[in-house]
Protein backbone atom coordinates (compact mmCIF):
# COMPACT_ATOMS: atom_id res chain seq x y z
CA UNK A 1 0.00 0.00 0.00
CA UNK A 2 1.42 3.88 -0.92
CA UNK A 3 2.13 5.66 1.92
CA UNK A 4 2.64 9.60 1.61
CA UNK A 5 4.96 11.56 4.10
CA UNK A 6 3.77 13.60 6.66
CA UNK A 7 4.65 15.90 10.00
CA UNK A 8 3.23 14.84 13.14
CA UNK A 9 3.15 17.98 15.62
CA UNK A 10 1.75 17.45 19.29
CA UNK A 11 1.26 20.68 21.50
CA UNK A 12 0.92 20.21 25.64
CA UNK A 13 -0.40 23.16 26.67
CA UNK A 14 -2.27 24.39 30.07
CA UNK A 15 -5.93 23.39 29.47
CA UNK A 16 -7.20 27.27 29.29
CA UNK A 17 -5.34 27.76 26.43
CA UNK A 18 -6.59 25.60 24.68
CA UNK A 19 -9.60 27.93 23.06
CA UNK A 20 -6.56 30.08 21.57
CA UNK A 21 -3.75 27.79 20.52
CA UNK A 22 -7.32 26.24 18.40
CA UNK A 23 -8.40 29.64 17.34
CA UNK A 24 -4.49 30.17 15.96
CA UNK A 25 -4.39 27.01 14.48
CA UNK A 26 -7.67 27.15 12.56
CA UNK A 27 -6.55 31.33 11.56
CA UNK A 28 -3.07 29.12 10.12
CA UNK A 29 -4.86 27.07 8.22
CA UNK A 30 -4.88 23.66 9.96
CA UNK A 31 -7.57 21.71 8.66
CA UNK A 32 -7.37 19.10 11.70
CA UNK A 33 -6.48 18.01 15.68
CA UNK A 34 -6.77 16.14 17.97
CA UNK A 35 -7.80 17.08 21.57
CA UNK A 36 -6.79 14.61 24.18
CA UNK A 37 -6.35 15.06 28.08
CA UNK A 38 -3.09 15.17 30.07
CA UNK A 39 -3.14 13.24 32.99
CA UNK A 40 0.39 13.65 34.46
CA UNK A 41 4.12 13.71 34.17
CA UNK A 42 7.23 14.81 35.03
CA UNK A 43 9.20 18.16 33.71
CA UNK A 44 12.21 20.52 35.11
CA UNK A 45 9.96 21.18 38.54
CA UNK A 46 9.47 17.38 39.00
CA UNK A 47 5.87 15.63 38.88
CA UNK A 48 2.95 16.60 38.59
CA UNK A 49 -0.82 15.41 38.17
CA UNK A 50 -4.60 16.80 37.61
CA UNK A 51 -5.37 16.87 40.78
CA UNK A 52 -3.72 20.49 41.59
CA UNK A 53 -0.06 20.83 40.70
CA UNK A 54 -0.90 22.51 37.37
CA UNK A 55 -3.49 24.62 38.01
CA UNK A 56 -7.00 23.23 38.20
CA UNK A 57 -7.88 22.14 35.08
CA UNK A 58 -4.77 20.50 33.72
CA UNK A 59 -2.61 20.14 30.94
CA UNK A 60 -3.68 19.19 27.22
CA UNK A 61 -2.67 17.71 23.92
CA UNK A 62 -3.43 18.85 20.76
CA UNK A 63 -2.16 16.47 17.99
CA UNK A 64 -1.82 18.25 14.24
CA UNK A 65 -1.04 15.56 11.12
CA UNK A 66 0.31 18.21 7.89
CA UNK A 67 1.94 17.72 5.43
CA UNK A 68 5.35 19.16 5.07
CA UNK A 69 5.00 22.18 3.25
CA UNK A 70 2.70 23.27 5.82
CA UNK A 71 4.50 22.94 9.35
CA UNK A 72 6.07 26.47 9.35
CA UNK A 73 2.64 27.76 9.38
CA UNK A 74 1.54 25.59 12.02
CA UNK A 75 4.66 26.08 13.92
CA UNK A 76 4.06 30.44 13.77
CA UNK A 77 1.08 30.19 14.70
CA UNK A 78 1.27 27.29 17.84
CA UNK A 79 4.62 29.45 19.30
CA UNK A 80 2.70 32.84 19.18
CA UNK A 81 0.61 30.94 21.99
CA UNK A 82 2.66 28.81 23.38
CA UNK A 83 5.69 31.13 24.00
CA UNK A 84 4.58 32.61 27.22
CA UNK A 85 3.15 30.05 28.94
CA UNK A 86 3.78 26.44 30.07
CA UNK A 87 3.77 24.20 27.01
CA UNK A 88 6.02 21.63 25.05
CA UNK A 89 5.50 21.87 20.85
CA UNK A 90 7.13 17.89 19.42
CA UNK A 91 7.30 17.71 15.55
CA UNK A 92 7.80 14.13 14.07
CA UNK A 93 8.16 12.45 11.27
CA UNK A 94 5.18 9.92 10.45
CA UNK A 95 3.40 8.39 6.80
CA UNK A 96 -0.24 8.73 6.38
CA UNK A 97 -2.35 6.35 3.91
CA UNK A 98 -4.78 9.16 2.13
CA UNK A 99 -2.35 11.91 1.69
CA UNK A 100 -5.57 14.03 0.76
CA UNK A 101 -7.15 14.38 3.68
CA UNK A 102 -4.20 16.17 5.36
Amino acid sequence: METHKAKRVAIIIEAPMERRLTDALDEAGVQGYSILPVLGGSGRSGQWSREGQVGRSGMMQVICIIRPERLDDLLDAAFKVVERHMGVVTISDCEVLRAERF
